[in-house]
């Protein structure tokens, strides 16, 4: 059985903006899975601060931290999105070409 490689992040995904400029990337190389757990434990904070938010109506402190924890989030799913979807892509073109050598040692015999 072939063992697969852990997927791990490529860290080509911004988050949060200054200007036109991103402050943040999500770091490459942090395993998929770690990173992913991260992100739900964003997103679990961020609802909890949009709840809190929604209650306290004095102050909008609550409502920007949850802003930037889901901005955060999304960075991290983006960026896992491109890892699976670079995995995914690689895949079908090695099943393309593969096909279509097939196809062309059929002609030539």
């Amino acid at each position: 059985m072939t063992e697969q490689p852990e997927l791990k992040t490529i860290g080509l995904t911004p988050a949060i903006y200054c200007g036109d400029q991103a402050l943040f990337h999500v770091t490459c190389n942090v395993p998929l899975g770690d990173a992913l757990a991260m992100a739900s434990d964003f997103l679990f904070l961020a609802k909890a601060l949009t709840k809190e938010a929604a209650y306290d109506r004095d102050t909008d402190r609550h409502a920007w931290a949850a802003h930037y924890l889901t901005a955060m989030s999304k960075a991290v799913v983006d960026d896992a999105v491109k890892v699976l979807n670079r995995d995914r892509d690689n895949e079908l073109a090695s099943k393309r070409a593969g096909a279509k050598s097939e196809g062309q040692g059929d002609r030539t015999a």
